[in-house]
């Protein structure tokens, strides 16, 4: 309430007499392009790894998430030879060794009982929810679809499981699943098909970050996170980014609702051993549950 009567200002400031300020945000001229399809199990265990570099070097490119089809239907010809899959039993033990490789676990016994028959569905409701809603609440839709795939065993080709995984994040599954079934929902697939064919990619998960000369670096697979970050800087030709602190525990699981040990360990570059003390330190004990799946402990949110 005190003004200063040689400055005439009102309140407490450090400011010059006169400085340029610019109240817009910098544009963002670097896209970044994930590949990636709702069976695709090396995409479920980049997800703590590409969370990270979001979270902290997002400020730098706008994120497109890109249906790759992985799997239009089982026929009677190999699927996927190379890799000995002709029938969908073959992938489980392929999913198995994913799991427990990369610790974000993948049970694998529904592939045998209740396989899921295309990824097409769950691609389309994707591509349904990015179009009416956000690209944000898109991918909040296809983390729940692999949980339940990946972890909890249900079939993402079953209408029924995807309309209650749309109604877990608030929106109405009936509603969405009628308009991702009709003309309209393969035809925003196809235009994605064509993307991908135009970004050369041939393999999921697969990032591309492209600058505004549609000039950039293709990472196909899992890579370490200062894979990324080195990406990162090439696209920009700069030699340092700064990036963003890392969201707060508390913050990052309440957006999230679900977090294994291994996210929590890349995010935070802790140890396994850790982990529980630092869930222990950052959270209150309202604030959080601890389960345990498939040898592996994740936290879920009780808020």
């Amino acid at each position: 309430m005190v003004c200063d009567l040689e400055t005439g200002v009102c309140g407490v400031t450090n400011d010059n007499e006169m400085e340029l300020i610019d109240f817009n945000e910098s544009q963002k001229t670097i896209q970044l392009y994930y590949v990636t399809d709702p069976i695709c199990s090396h995409c479920w265990t980049i997800e703590p790894t590409l969370r990270r570099f979001i979270e902290q070097y997002g400020h730098y490119f706008n994120v497109n998430t890109v249906m790759g089809g992985l799997l239009e239907k089982w026929h009677d010809g190999p699927i996927d030879p190379a890799n000995g899959i002709f029938k969908p039993a073959d992938v489980a033990p392929h999913w198995r060794e994913v799991g427990q490789f990369s610790r974000m676990p993948i049970d694998g016994t529904l592939i045998i009982d209740n396989p899921v028959q295309s990824s097409y569905p769950a691609s389309r409701i994707f591509k349904i929810i990015q179009k009416n809603h956000s690209n944000k609440i898109a991918v909040q839709y296809l983390r729940r679809a692999r949980e339940a795939l990946f972890v909890f065993n249900k079939n993402i080709s079953d209408l029924e499981v995807l309309k209650d995984i749309v109604n877990s994040i608030g929106l109405n599954g009936e509603s969405i699943i009628n308009e991702a079934e009709q003309p309209i929902g393969q035809q925003l697939l196809n235009e994605d098909f064509s993307l991908v064919r135009k970004l050369s990619v041939r393999g999921f998960p697969t990032i591309v970050l492209m600058n505004e000369d549609n000039k950039g670096v293709k990472i196909t697979g899992g890579r370490p996170f200062e894979y990324y970050v080195e990406g990162l800087k090439q696209v920009l030709g700069k030699e340092e980014l700064e990036p963003k602190e890392q969201p707060t525990l508390a913050s990052l699981l309440t957006k999230e609702k679900l977090l294994f040990s291994k996210e929590i360990e890349v995010m935070y570059d802790i140890e396994q051993s850790e982990v529980q003390s630092y869930v222990n330190k950052e959270l209150s004990p309202e604030q959080f549950e601890t389960k345990e799946i498939l040898g592996e402990f994740y936290f879920t949110s009780t808020k």
